[in-house]
């Protein structure tokens, strides 16, 4: 092999099977190989390949980082180099395979343990026993961890700049009922426009993922269809995005018909053109009886089915809408104002509505409990009843298709006579937040409905900062939880009523 790689003066390459048969030949230039393509992992997180690489070098260099990063990305079971003289003769054998991790929290050590041979005849490496106690390793981390819980473990991507991104994503993550492997901050870099993260980032990953017994990475962004399984050809990890992470919580969380249908309407816009032949029988055409004709793929038909699927869905929540629509008008020839409880999620909106009206809708320091809307009567004492709603809670960049979907539910808001825009006053981002609420907002055409701050968790803030926030957002303090500050909340939010409604009757006058 060395004396065939410098006459052709080229890397050379094979890769066996754990029983020693050659798997590929490899043929590279004169500095690296290019690996093919072998196929999906056989296992689990902390399964390796069943192949070991043994390839040779024609400059001198030892195991290059390249070589590490094949042997990460891959998961092989050892890569191995032989060194070859200007004479065509091995002059050096060096090997690397992977280490386990020291478990959490611990300080980790180098993630590979590199072994060079006394000479090119004697090297000291049982590769069955030593391949099968590490993988025995891997498996008894997995096992330990999968005692411990039940649920998905994931690696956090976070590459979006800020704290407050990264407390967001790890929030959305929680809710979602997945347990945080490990977070990864990867701000600062470039955007691969391939695989999003580059080589030396994604041999990371994979290694974390192995340690960390985590088959998921989440991402804190939106990934183009191409990029996902670029990652996911790369790492052998499922890649979620933003969007779809959302996506995955309101479907959890969603109980009403209506609810069910629009997420499921957000889940097949998203995933329409993700549709891809990764998978080799959607590139076969259909045959047999019944699927002979045009010659349309399995792939064309899942397409063709997830459109007429959207149709329909799109028509079914038109006529929960038009129903939604009838019930608002009898409750305009009522005459009762209507207020509707916004905010970003989490803010406290439910329980602000529970401690009102003295309800008991379902409450969580967790984003996204709200799904459904929510109406009660509440008596003011001038104005008298009116009806007070609750909603789903804002996002930064709500996923297009999601606001989409929710279109019909939100435009409830468009009869709204008041909103009450809830606000966590002790989130220190709370005016990016704010913001995001009105863009949402904006998106939705409802910016011209008059608003009333409510500056929620004052239990939590310094008096005097309480006090400054009012003053500036023209703001009403108050604790939902505490049930404090609510006779105020109930005077400014009739004081607005009164002032939309004289402004109301004045112009139809």
């Amino acid at each position: 092999m060395s004396a065939l790689s410098r006459e052709l003066g080229r890397q050379l390459g094979v890769l066996l099977s754990r029983e020693g048969n050659v798997r590929n030949v490899i043929v590279g230039d004169a500095t690296h190989l290019e690996l093919p393509d072998i196929g999906r992992l056989r296992g689990g997180a902390g399964r390796f390949r069943g192949l070991r690489l043994i390839h040779t070098h024609l400059r001198g260099e030892t195991l290059t980082q390249d070589d590490l990063n094949d042997l990460a990305l891959l998961r092989l079971d050892l890569i191995a180099m032989i060194q070859v003289a200007e004479n065509g003769e091995a002059t050096k054998i060096e090997l690397a395979h992977i280490l386990p991790g020291m478990g959490d929290g611990a300080q980790e050590r180098e993630p590979f343990r590199k072994i060079e041979a006394r000479d090119i005849y004697q090297l000291d490496f049982d590769f069955e026993s030593e391949i099968k106690a590490l993988e025995g390793e891997f498996s008894r981390l997995i096992g330990r961890r999968a005692g411990e819980t039940q649920k998905e473990r994931a690696l956090i991507l976070a590459i979006t700049l800020g704290e407050s991104a990264l407390f967001e994503i790890t929030e959305l993550v929680r809710a979602a009922g997945v347990e945080i492997a490990e977070v990864f901050h990867l701000s600062g870099g470039r955007i691969h426009p391939r695989t999003v993260i580059g080589q030396g980032r994604l041999q990371r990953v994979v290694l974390a993922a192995m340690r960390r017994s985590a088959d998921v990475a989440i991402f804190d962004i939106d990934l183009k269809p191409a990029q996902a399984r670029a990652f996911e050809d790369s790492t052998g990890l499922k890649a979620v995005d933003r969007t779809q992470l959302i996506l995955d919580i309101f479907a959890q969380r969603a109980r009403s018909r209506d609810g069910k249908l629009q997420v499921e309407l957000a889940q097949l816009k998203y995933s329409l053109p993700r549709l891809t032949e990764e998978d080799a029988g959607l590139s076969r055409l259909t045959g047999g009886i019944g699927g002979r004709g045009p010659g349309e793929t399995v792939l064309e038909i899942g397409r063709r089915r997830t459109r007429s699927r959207i149709s329909s869905l799109e028509k079914e929540i038109e006529k929960l809408s038009r129903q939604r629509s009838v019930r608002r008008q009898r409750r305009m020839r009522q005459g009762l104002p209507v207020l509707s409880i916004i905010g970003y999620t989490n803010a406290g909106k439910s329980t602000l509505l529970n401690a009102m009206t003295e309800s008991r809708i379902d409450t969580a320091d967790q984003m996204f409990v709200t799904l459904d809307p929510t109406s009660r009567r509440l008596r003011f004492p001038r104005e008298g009843e009116v009806i007070i709603t609750d909603t789903v809670g804002f996002i930064r960049d709500l996923p297009p298709d999601l606001l989409t979907a929710f279109r019909a539910t939100l435009e409830e808001l468009s009869d709204a006579d008041l909103l009450l825009q809830v606000v966590d006053a002790s989130d220190p981002n709370l005016e990016t937040k704010m913001d995001a609420v009105v863009r949402v907002l904006a998106d939705l055409d409802l910016t011209a409905i008059p608003r009333l701050i409510v500056m929620n968790k004052s239990d939590r803030v310094d008096p005097g900062d309480i006090e400054r926030l009012c003053r500036r957002y023209d703001a009403v303090a108050v604790s939902a939880v505490n049930r404090t500050g609510l006779d105020r909340l109930m005077a400014a939010a009739e004081g607005k009523l009164r002032i939309t409604n004289n402004g109301l009757n004045g112009n139809a006058s």
